[in-house]
């Protein structure tokens, strides 16, 4: 089964040096869309009202083969 690298970027890279095993990229694909998520509920901004969050899947070769970017913008309008 081909194994996929899940890196993660919230302000530095947390770079996946194990990997997961999925049986396609179809797969690796909807792991890394379910990530994103997930990461936001437990990493609220804390400092502002914006927060980015990029997972980057590679193969095994180290090929990039899906990125997607996940942000949050809030804007106060009353005071």
């Amino acid at each position: 089964m081909p194994r996929f690298f899940f890196d993660l970027h919230d302000g530095h890279w947390d770079r996946d040096d194990g990997g997961t095993e999925c049986p396609n990229i179809e797969h690796a694909i909807l792991q890394a869309k379910q990530t994103l998520p997930a990461m936001a509920l437990d990493q609220l901004p804390r400092d502002g009202d914006r927060h980015t969050m990029t997972v980057l899947v590679t193969d095994e070769d180290g090929r990039p083969v899906y990125t997607a970017t996940l942000s949050y913008s809030g804007l106060v309008l009353a005071r």
